[in-house]
């Protein structure tokens, strides 16, 4: 091909006319593709989640016929600044885990302190691929989404009192989805507040299992209670003082009146 200074000046004009207009088209083109996307993504309620932190090393003791001391001990770390629950490893019997370490050595040694302290007996260390969220790539994302949902059901019958997050007191509404999300390995921030600000807004149609819903408990537009959304448009939740954590539904009255939002982690 000849070069540009060997062509006539019409020819050349032409060619660099030519190559502007091939450069325009290329980026219109990639933009209406973005805009596109986006309109996609936003017409299904569709947005990337902000990624929850993994939970490290935990410890886990006990292998508890009564919830009544499986609760107690869950009480007593608590007092020492430990972040704990109890759960239901298995019908009948119930289990504590607590910590979040980031090496198996510096879990053990906490373990160990503990022990000797006499605080707890015979110890686990719990290590990260334990956790649901280890198997998601194996098993899909809705693998996760039925754990969480499954832990949250085994909770069902604990009593609320506000402010509480221990199961011996009963759980708050933020201290229940945050126990059902570390069980299954993300550690999902402590108050619903937090949890607002730190997921990804999602469409109330666009809702799937273990996402969370936030209400305005008291009116107006502060955040003040969330549920985890069980699918087919209900919740499981701490509803408040003297009640028990339960399944509702999301079209009742008391719910549309004061919602004020989804957010998901996952």
């Amino acid at each position: 091909m000849p070069r540009d200074e060997h062509l006539p000046w019409d020819h050349r004009e032409f060619r660099y006319r030519l190559a502007i207009a091939l450069c325009l088209l290329i980026s219109l083109f990639l933009a209406g593709c973005v805009a596109r996307t986006a309109a996609v993504s936003r017409s299904h309620g569709v947005t990337p989640p902000r990624k929850l932190a993994r939970m490290g090393y935990a410890i886990q003791v006990g292998a508890f016929a009564r919830v009544e001391n499986a609760a107690r001990l869950t009480e007593s770390l608590r007092r020492r600044d430990l972040d704990a629950t109890y759960f239901v490893a298995a019908a009948g019997l119930y289990k504590v885990r607590f910590g979040n370490f980031d090496t198996r050595k510096s879990a053990r040694n906490e373990a160990q302190r503990l022990k000797t302290a006499g605080v707890i007996d015979e110890f686990y260390v719990v290590s990260p691929d334990e956790y649901s969220v280890a198997n998601e790539p194996r098993f899909g994302a809705s693998y996760l989404r039925e754990e969480i949902v499954k832990t949250a059901r085994s909770f069902i019958g604990i009593p609320y009192l506000w402010g509480g997050n221990s199961p011996e007191t009963g759980f708050d509404c933020s201290g229940l989805v945050v126990a059902c999300y570390q069980l299954n390995g993300l550690n999902l921030p402590r108050t619903s507040q937090e949890q607002f600000q730190m997921g990804t807004p999602i469409s109330r149609s666009s809702l799937a299992k273990g996402d969370l819903v936030f209400f305005a408990a008291s009116g107006g537009k502060k955040v003040s209670h969330v549920g985890i959304y069980v699918g087919d448009g209900c919740l499981i939740h701490a509803p408040g003082k003297s009640k028990m954590i339960r399944v509702d539904s999301l079209s009742g009255q008391y719910f549309s009146k004061r919602y004020l939002g989804a957010r998901s982690y996952l």
